[in-house]
């Protein structure tokens, strides 16, 4: 295996050079790129050892940039998922944060972190770390943030993502990566993952309102959103689970998707209380709507404006730290 060292991936439309970073172990090949922390691709055998990428991607920056709405792949922040009306209450002082979904904010806004050019450094013979500094303001959010993110395989192959984040003033952090999932392979389009079969550790979820803000929390049994049992998943879903672990120290599974074509399983875990399925049905440009299935970790949408959900809010001296694991295999 090569040295871990970042190799040219081409420029934005500025001229920035991007790069990207592979690890390689077990069988699992990840592709990191500087720009946006975006996982480029994801490559895994399936059930007759055949190696295909799992993730939807561009082979050229020039993807990402004309199609950023997606957030293929991408590292979210300052703030993932939604903020209704785009403002908060923090302290007896309200922010306002950038609106770039209607009235809300959307994955820290108009420039959020999955538009920045991150600092890429080895850590290890598997693993890379990401780096930048989010100035106070930035897009609206209080605080000067210092957030790393660690991607590493481990020796089954699975990718681990460590987040980890201090600040010099109050503020709400919330970090996911936004990966689409298609274990049939990225080409085999939406009608193979209408036939992924999902499995989510959750018996409760996040009912929302028209602007997709949650309304308050509400129990999976006898609906559409009770995954379970795993089954089909369908489509229809952009909506946030309450895991039954809750928050946790160490990173519990809590998902698994499985495609019976490939025999791919990719299985979660993470430390974080939440998981928003969306099953894609807006996607536009080259990839088809419905073509992958994100499984984001996270805490809950709009949580600073719901004090009964868990918080979101970091304070200084605090370490925010999060982890989420996605593992692989093959089931006859």
């Amino acid at each position: 295996m090569n040295e871990l060292s970042g190799t040219r991936f081409g420029t934005l439309s500025d001229g920035t050079e991007v790069h990207c970073w592979t690890l390689e172990r077990a069988g699992t090949r990840v592709r990191v790129l500087s720009y946006g922390g975006i996982v480029q691709s994801v490559e895994v055998p399936d059930r007759t050892g055949h190696t295909g990428n799992v993730v939807l991607g561009f082979g050229e920056p020039g993807g990402y940039e004309e199609h950023s709405g997606p957030y293929f792949g991408a590292l979210i922040g300052r703030y993932a998922n939604r903020i209704g009306g785009g403002r908060f209450d923090l302290d007896g002082r309200t922010y306002s944060v950038a609106r770039n979904e209607g009235p809300s904010s959307l994955h820290g806004g108009g420039r959020g972190f999955d538009k920045r050019m991150w600092d890429v450094v080895p850590a290890g013979a598997h693993a890379v770390r990401l780096s930048r500094v989010s100035p106070d303001g930035e897009e609206g959010f209080p605080g000067r943030l210092e957030v790393a993110a660690t991607y590493a395989l481990d020796a089954s192959g699975a990718l681990l993502i460590d987040y980890e984040a201090v600040t010099d003033a109050p503020t709400v952090v919330a970090l996911t990566n936004h990966s689409y999932w298609n274990l049939g392979g990225v080409d085999a389009g939406a009608e193979s993952t209408a036939g992924h079969e999902l499995r989510i550790d959750a018996s409760r979820y996040t009912p929302v309102d028209a602007d997709l803000i949650p309304t308050g929390v509400a129990e999976v049994a006898d609906t559409r959103f009770d995954f379970r049992e795993r089954r089909k998943t369908g489509s229809g879903y952009d909506h946030n689970y309450v895991l039954d672990k809750g928050v946790t120290e160490t990173a519990v599974e809590i998902a698994e998707l499985y495609d019976a074509a490939s025999g791919r399983v990719l299985t979660v875990a993470t430390t974080e209380p939440g998981l928003q399925l969306y099953t894609a049905d807006q996607l536009t440009g080259p990839f088809a709507p419905g073509s992958g299935i994100a499984l984001e970790t996270q805490h809950f949408p709009d949580s600073p404006n719901h004090p009964d959900f868990p918080s979101t809010v970091l304070r200084p001296g605090q370490v925010y730290r999060s982890r989420t694991v996605y593992g692989f295999g093959v089931r006859d």
